[in-house]
């Protein structure tokens, strides 16, 4: 139980059951080999037990999907800071399936020599939130611009 800031009153914490770290620290050294994080990041793998939803002080959670499949390079671009910004959550938030689908409105944007712009973004996508991770997901009777979206990242 923890007090609430406005009223005094306790308020009852809910904990979310998130899944286990599926992936070893010797992947994790491979990705920052690969990816050329810079030693001034101060990148590192999680502890034993410990959750996305956990990151140390001054530290974020990025996940190996968000490189792998999501196309995440850092720095990041400018629509993605621009959809961040709009939304109000930090990118530590952002399920990789909601990343994939922010990336891929950008791709196909510049692809077609159109600027990528949230609003635009906003008539394909809507917000979602699911264990305390947001994504988005197809705004009906939008037209799909992904046909086949990733439904998860097993294994």
């Amino acid at each position: 139980m923890s007090t609430s800031e406005k009223s005094g009153t306790p308020v009852e914490e809910t904990s979310l059951i998130l899944p286990p770290l599926k992936w070893s620290e010797a992947t994790f050294k491979e990705l920052v080999t690969s990816f050329k994080f810079p030693p001034s990041w101060g990148a590192i793998y999680p502890q034993e037990g410990q959750m996305a939803a956990q990151a140390l002080a001054g530290y974020i959670t990025l996940f190996w999907e968000y490189f792998a499949d999501g196309n995440f390079r850092l720095p990041v671009t400018k629509f993605l800071i621009e959809v961040l910004s709009h939304y109000r959550f930090h990118l530590s938030q952002l399920h990789p399936v909601g990343l994939v689908r922010i990336h891929h409105f950008e791709f196909l944007c510049q692809s077609m020599g159109i600027q990528p712009m949230v609003d635009r973004f906003q008539v394909f996508y809507q917000l979602h939130c699911s264990l305390g991770f947001y994504s988005f997901q197809q705004r009906l009777p939008a037209k799909k611009i992904l046909l086949v979206p990733p439904k998860s990242y097993h294994d």
